[in-house]
């Protein structure tokens, strides 16, 4: 690699910052006034603020480092020419002397010089004296069993909580303290120690040194282990905190096409044209507010999806993969004949989650995660993730990539209705995962394979053409043994931007001024009232709002309707189309 000029980069780096944003600032023209101009805003913080750091940082440690480097070691620490001399007098003396009196005038010479040394004359700063050497130690006990070895450096490990632990195992986690001695965690807490120049020992007890005679065990255990010689007392091993977090598996199908990673399974954007199985045990921190899914805060490129810094992941405070691994279709309907016979709250029941456009195959199997164990739903839950391109801009091949995934989608519910076991299944899906479920359940209406059923089919925030909607819908009145639902809301900005893409045609998740879409066997729910989303976009209600998680929870587990006798604050609303209900506004 050849070494560029600092000035050089930096202007590389903040023309490439510049094209970024030119290229940001253009890619939004088409939307309206106030949307554009604050969604230009806000490009231009997230490209600019983190190029100009990359250029100047450099220049902020240049104009530190003076300040830092200002006084030296070799400045507090430089003898005065009265100290050179008198440094040279006590060498000749030391040289002289007989050897009887060398090691017991050492101490008082040291003890002389310190006083001296006071004087601000002879030197700036002055390191305080040697400790004395510690008196001989007493007898040890020969223990030639418990013998494993030296350590020339002293420390103690701990056996850290165990990444992962339940169903998905992850491994202990180790860390290492400085200390006097050194000994490792094991199991439930006992210790082997590692005195500095002794060996190893068992159950933290003191490592030989010499072979006198044996004593008494009694007497040996009057001492506390690690106290001998001076040493400190070892750390105890620290106790596996498993109660940190807890382990949710889904169990996954795609079409995506993986992508290269040495550490784990990964899948892309790519189409694979194939579908795979699978299982994923997501961990979630106790510390988990509903309805959110804590990751890693990171700093990303937009369009590129470059990571420029990304915190790091911790099991207390985060979601997290702890395990991901395809599976035949034999294995993954052992394993979750197995879930489902454990099951009760919501005996023998499973659920399966489409996302929608712009999410990863991280995100979506976060997404089920989240969504089971905030309802706690101990039942099992799936999730099909077809191939987004997972960014803003991705929206057009989302929308092909979602069609061509309806084969694949069409596959894994028939496994999970027809083989799983589960006698109920209910089936979610947001934003444009819609138009790759309403395809695949107008074809199994139209063929009516045995053995498929369907209690619940949600409809949430779905991103499909008004009209297109209720005629399916229509077709599928009586598919579902529960019944259908439909949530839609007048805040989704997403959709809203939608409707204008598609020639202005309302949305089927969208609450226009007329009042949202009522069709004859489907319970319609406007929850404009409790949609929230983190980014204020109000897209993801159906899972960032815990009235609507409430609602879900109770669809899935007593199937009660109409969805006033489930949820008696909504509010039924009659029109000449027929009857919707509404969350009321807050107060």
């Amino acid at each position: 690699m050849f070494d560029l000029h600092p000035t050089i980069l930096n202007a590389f780096i903040a023309l490439l910052g510049v094209v970024l944003l030119v290229f940001a600032w253009r890619s939004v023209s088409g939307l309206p006034a106030l949307a554009r101009w604050s969604l230009r805003l806000f490009l231009a913080a997230i490209i600019l603020v983190p190029f100009a750091l990359i250029v100047l940082s450099p220049n902020l440690q240049q104009a530190r480092a003076p300040m830092e480097g200002g006084r030296t070691a070799s400045d507090d620490y430089r003898p005065r020419p009265k100290m050179a001399a008198r440094k040279k007098a006590d060498q000749e003396e030391k040289q002289n002397a007989p050897e009887g009196e060398t090691a017991a005038s050492e101490e008082t010479r040291s003890r002389g010089s310190l006083d001296k040394l006071e004087n601000k004359d002879d030197v700036v700063v002055a390191s305080p004296p040697p400790p004395p050497p510690p008196p001989p130690p007493p007898a040890a006990v020969e223990r030639p069993s418990e013998q494993t070895g030296a350590s020339s450096k002293s420390a103690t490990e701990y056996a850290g909580p165990k990444a992962g632990s339940g169903p998905g195992g992850g491994g202990n986690t180790v860390g290492r303290v400085d200390t006097g001695s050194q000994s490792r965690g094991l199991g439930g807490g006992a210790g082997i120690t590692r005195s500095g120049g002794g060996g190893e020992s068992s159950g933290a007890e003191p490592a030989p040194e010499t072979a006198p005679a044996p004593i008494e065990r009694s007497t040996r255990e009057e001492s506390p282990p690690g106290a001998r010689d001076g040493a400190p007392v070892p750390m105890a091993a620290a106790p596996a905190k498993e109660d940190d977090w807890s382990v949710v598996p889904v169990y996954y199908g795609t079409d995506r096409a993986r992508v290269p990673n040495d550490k784990r399974i990964d899948y892309g954007s790519d189409r694979a044209r194939r579908l795979e199985l699978g299982r994923a045990m997501v961990s979630v921190p106790k510390a988990h507010e509903v309805p959110q899914i804590e990751r890693p805060w990171a700093i990303t490129v937009p369009y590129f999806n470059y990571k420029i810094y990304e915190q790091k992941e911790d099991p207390k405070k985060h979601f997290i993969m702890q395990e991901l691994k395809t599976l035949s279709e034999a294995e993954l309907l052992a394993l979750v004949k197995e879930r489902l016979a454990k099951s009760a709250r919501y005996k023998d029941h499973a659920f399966v989650f489409v996302h929608g456009y712009n999410t990863s195959f991280d995100f979506a199997v976060y997404r089920a995660a989240q969504i089971a164990y905030d309802i706690k739903f101990d039942g099992a839950p799936f999730v099909y993730s077809w191939p987004s391109g997972g960014g803003i801009a991705s929206y057009t091949y989302d929308r092909e990539s979602s069609a061509q995934s309806e084969p694949f989608f069409k596959e894994f519910l028939k496994m999970v209705a027809q083989k799983s076991g589960a006698k109920h299944v209910s089936v979610i899906a947001h934003s444009m995962g819609n138009q790759l479920l309403l395809r695949v359940l107008q074809d199994l209406q139209r063929t009516k394979p045995e053995g498929v059923e369907i209690s619940q089919i949600i409809f949430a925030a779905p991103d499909v053409d008004r009209d297109s909607f209720e005629t399916i819908a229509s077709e599928l009145k009586g598919f579902a043994t529960g019944g259908i639902t439909l949530y839609a809301a007048a805040n989704d900005r997403a959709l809203s931007v939608s409707k204008r893409f598609y020639g202005g045609i309302p949305r089927a998740g969208d609450v226009p001024a007329a009042g949202p879409l009522i069709v004859p066997g489907v319970d319609t729910i406007d929850a404009t009232a409790v949609s929230m989303d983190s980014l204020g976009l109000h897209h993801s209600g159906y899972a960032e709002s815990n009235a609507l998680l409430q609602d879900i929870g109770l669809l899935i587990q007593t199937g009660e309707r109409p969805p006033a006798k489930r949820v008696p604050i909504l509010q039924e609303v009659t029109t000449d189309k027929g009857a919707y209900w509404r969350y009321p506004p807050p107060q």
